[in-house]
């Protein structure tokens, strides 16, 4: 399959002063320019390093991405962030729908659907992430919960926006808890992912669609995830705030 781009995306949280986010940058650009990728490597830091970053990085192989975005232009929103922010800021992409975002701030697949909305209207590409809990899975309610998200998270946006859209299957239980999902139950996932837009929107719409994985990624695993057809790059939590850990998941072979 991988028509999909590959994305690899170090997802920092609330992680890095600017001081050290740009020294981190620093040296992620002269490694990558030092020994290029094919893949396109995202950063998605703390939003007050943001514009720091923008410019450190700037004719570099290395994109921006946003945490979290609202779906309103501006107003009365303490503390948020708009989409018209965002690109400002230099960012091509943003983080939507993360488990932590759904689980700690009450995030639901209505909030997730107008932030995705919004995204697109910006020009700004969403890393719409998905993913159920243990007890979920160990229902048997995977897919029912996937399904779910999608439809929900996806509603009314038109097929022509779907490639313009990746997808993070990151199941809930394996988000720094050190268990990781196995490459045949991400490659299952990602599989019923792909199909089931597909049924949606159309072959076609989704032959470009990259779905990545989220959930304990580590350099001990990264090579046999991405050995899977189905699994077009990682979202990155812990390991991605190491340099050194980060760029051996960036050179995967």
């Amino acid at each position: 399959m991988k028509m999909a781009k590959t994305f690899i995306v170090a997802n920092w949280k609330m992680n890095k002063t600017t001081g050290q986010a740009l020294e981190y940058a620093r040296g992620l650009k002269a490694a990558l320019l030092q020994n290029p990728v094919s893949a396109v490597v995202v950063i998605a830091p703390p939003f007050t390093g943001m514009r720091a970053l923008a410019e450190e990085l700037k004719d570099s192989a290395v994109c921006l991405a946003a945490q979290n975005m609202h779906p309103a232009a501006r107003g009365a929103f303490t503390g948020e962030i708009s989409g018209e922010m965002v690109v400002d800021a230099g960012c091509r992409y943003c983080i939507i729908g993360h488990s932590e975002r759904r689980q700690l701030f009450g995030e639901d697949n209505h909030l997730i659907n107008a932030k995705i909305t919004a995204a697109l209207n910006y020009g700004v590409m969403p890393i719409f992430c998905i993913g159920e809990t243990l007890a979920s899975r160990n229902a048997g309610e995977t897919f029912s919960v996937l399904s779910k998200q999608l439809k929900e998270g996806l509603n009314k946006i038109p097929a022509n926006d779907i490639g313009k859209i990746a997808i993070a299957y990151e199941p809930v239980w394996a988000i720094g808890t050190g268990l990781t999902a196995t490459p045949g139950q991400v490659h299952e996932a990602h599989s019923f992912i792909r199909n089931l837009l597909s049924e949606i929107y159309g072959e076609k719409a989704t032959a470009d669609l990259s779905i990545i994985y989220g959930g304990s990624v580590t350099a001990a695993n990264i090579s046999s995830l991405m050995a899977e057809k189905e699994i077009n790059g990682v979202l990155v939590g812990s390991a991605s705030l190491d340099l050194a850990s980060f760029l051996a998941i960036v050179n995967f072979k």
